[in-house]
């Protein structure tokens, strides 16, 4: 039997992290007549934990992450200083393992490319171990650690899965626990319940800085579960990011119109500004592909996609702006207060991205976290557009 010709194909997708990932499995599912390839130096999916709220997917999306999910809680907590809430919504997880399994089930043999693109365009790439592969369409879903084009504050983060003898007693996700010392900007623990011994902690800060000592950081995890009383007798995971807080910023120079390579995913902008997550916009993207790829204009359409997006996030990088310019960082803790008193289908709505002008306003209204005049100073300096 002839196998597969490495040298040409229908669709190449670069980067086999979540958007790529999820792109290969809708165009596998949906577009079975097509030769895709993904390109990927290292695991599908790599070394990650990706949480979501059930609301932020919607329904006729959902078979593309069900197969996916490893964990689901009917409801999660908040703690705050004067705060503490049980909010009765769905919340998901899925590991980059899971990813990587269900992306090797749907790919036959070799179409997985265990390489790094070295140059990329429209309708090629070259790989570092050498060759050329072909396409009819190139998609480009690298990440992207850096965006010199953008005025950002930073979400940074080290997460780690911890066993815990006789069990830690954390019974659904505590999404913010803010009852720790507010270092480096705001900061907050995050807590998943695996099973009744295993509890996944990641201590998180919204900084100024994007530079992480995870050392330091895995101390204050090590000091957080003293603090609780659990006994660690291992660590079975540990996963490390740096993910933008979009203050301000130029779609145009992000991606510029010259650029016709077709992109997915972080190299496309498509993240929520506030919370960097990309999951939400990388399923929608995907579910979206197989109805695209037979295209000439797939590139303007994907772009002209994500452009639209970046326009619908002007608020969530309004909203950035007022945080990291205008709040103290050791009083940005209460600004997170603040909006989980707010309406639980709100809260929802902000995290997938889908705030109404109604939720807009009720954001900003009644006593502001930040005196006015600062917030009114940080707006005017920047071009948040």
């Amino acid at each position: 039997m002839v196998g597969p010709n490495i040298d040409k194909c229908d669709i190449a997708i670069v980067g086999g992290g979540l958007a790529g990932g999820l792109a290969a499995l809708a165009l596998a599912a949906k577009r079975p007549d097509l030769d895709i390839r993904l390109v990927e130096p290292g695991p599908v999916g790599g070394n990650h934990i990706w949480s979501f709220f059930d609301s932020d997917i919607a329904k006729k999306d959902r078979w593309l992450v069900a197969p996916l999910v490893r964990h689901h809680w009917p409801r999660y907590d908040v703690r705050f200083p004067a705060h503490d809430r049980t909010l009765g919504m769905g919340y998901k997880s899925i590991t980059g393992e899971a990813l990587a399994e269900a992306v090797a089930a749907a790919l036959p043999d070799g179409h997985i490319i265990a390489d790094r693109a070295k140059h990329v365009a429209p309708d090629h790439l070259l790989l570092a171990r050498g060759g050329r592969l072909s396409a009819k369409h190139v998609i480009d879903a690298r990440g992207a650690a850096k965006f010199p084009t953008l005025t950002s504050g930073w979400q940074k983060f080290v997460g780690q899965a911890l066993t815990i003898a006789g069990g830690h007693g954390i019974e659904h996700p505590v999404v913010m626990d803010a009852n720790v010392e507010q270092l480096d900007g705001y900061r907050f623990i995050y807590l998943l319940p695996f099973d009744a011994e295993t509890l996944f902690v990641e201590d998180t800060c919204y900084s100024d800085e994007a530079q992480l000592d995870e050392a330091l950081v895995r101390e204050r995890i090590a000091a957080y579960a003293a603090a609780q009383g659990w006994q660690v007798t291992a660590m079975t995971r540990e996963e490390s990011g740096v993910l933008p807080v979009v203050i301000a910023g130029d779609f145009d120079r992000l991606w510029p119109p010259s650029d016709r390579t077709a992109r997915i995913g972080a190299r496309a902008g498509m993240f929520h500004a506030t919370t960097g997550y990309s999951l939400p916009h990388a399923v929608r993207t995907a579910a979206a592909l197989p109805a695209l790829v037979g295209r000439a204009d797939l590139p303007d359409r994907l772009r002209a996609r994500a452009a639209a997006s970046w326009r619908r996030q002007r608020f969530y990088r309004m909203l950035d702006a007022m945080l990291f310019r205008a709040a103290e960082p050791d009083t940005r803790h209460r600004i997170f207060e603040r909006f989980y008193r707010l309406s639980p289908r709100l809260i929802a709505r902000f995290y997938a991205g889908r705030s109404t002008a109604t939720d807009r306003l009720r954001l900003l209204a009644g006593r502001p976290p930040v005196p006015i005049g600062r917030a009114l100073a940080a707006l005017a300096k920047l071009d948040w557009k």
